[in-house]
């Protein structure tokens, strides 16, 4: 088998991780449609249902009339506004917070995310982040791919998570990435963690350019996180040497794109 055939059977292997949810052996059959009114918008796991039943003056649980079983969850209809749905949930959720009702609310962050329908409407609510896994909404994100041209070739600037980090931590990932907190475009985003995790300046941040966004459905004990990373591409100076602000990143390594596809598949770690 050649070294090309090999990465790429690798790398599948990652692309079918990121999307657990959407294979065939996964357990998304179990997971119980979220809507609010007429739209859904997530998936809730059978372990954060029981909670769920028991806010009976917030959540509708719609049963099967043959079996009894549970077939939608749906917010309450009184709570008809964006504001009410968001300061209801926050209630419920540092309830359950306080009493260790699930895994994924231990790493709280004090960040809100907006919930939409589809990206360019208006936010139906917004919620805790780390919380979004529960109801398994939408989560988007914006990652920079910063690169430089040396004698050497291309070459791409990774960090390294720290070890403090709730999600992967210590693992490899781009210089500059980040969540998109409720409130912000695009576009601050990706200015916002270009200063705080690579001290990249503003003006220099700004002429990251759009390529693209990936899209994926996972699931794991802490819930679904179906996501969208919007990124992007920034040539740095030859010059240029990353420093974290705000603790998020422990290591910057400078490489080669053959050096960055070798630990993705995870053959060797820096």
């Amino acid at each position: 088998m050649s070294n090309y055939s090999w990465w790429s059977q690798q790398m599948l292997k990652i692309v079918r991780q990121c999307n657990s949810l959407n294979q065939p052996e996964s357990p998304r059959a179990l997971c119980i449609p979220f809507f609010i009114k007429d739209s859904q918008v997530g998936l809730i796991t059978p372990e954060i249902l029981p909670h769920i039943i028991l806010e009976n003056d917030t959540f509708e649980v719609i049963r099967s009339k043959q079996d009894d079983a549970v077939k939608m969850v749906k917010l309450s209809d009184s709570l008809d506004t964006a504001l009410k749905r968001t300061q209801m949930l926050a209630e419920i959720l540092a309830r359950w917070r306080d009493h260790d009702a699930h895994p994924s609310l231990r790493g709280w962050r004090n960040e809100l995310h907006s919930v939409k329908t589809y990206f360019h409407e208006d936010p139906l609510f917004e919620i805790e982040r780390v919380a979004t896994s529960l109801f398994g909404v939408k989560q988007y994100g914006c990652h920079l791919n910063g690169f430089c041209r040396t004698e050497r070739g291309l070459l791409m600037w990774i960090g390294r998570r720290a070890k403090t980090k709730p999600t992967f931590p210590s693992k490899l990932d781009n210089i500059a990435a980040g969540g998109l907190p409720a409130g912000m475009s695009v576009k601050d985003c990706i200015v916002k963690e270009c200063a705080e995790e690579a001290s990249i300046p503003e003006q220099l941040a700004k002429q990251a350019k759009p390529v693209g966004c990936i899209s994926y459905l996972y699931h794991n004990e802490l819930g679904v996180f179906p996501e969208t990373q919007f990124m992007f591409d920034l040539e740095l100076p030859v010059t240029f040497k990353p420093f974290n602000t705000d603790g998020e990143t422990s290591d910057f390594y400078l490489l080669t794109i053959d050096e960055v596809s070798i630990p993705c598949v995870g053959f060797w770690t820096i």
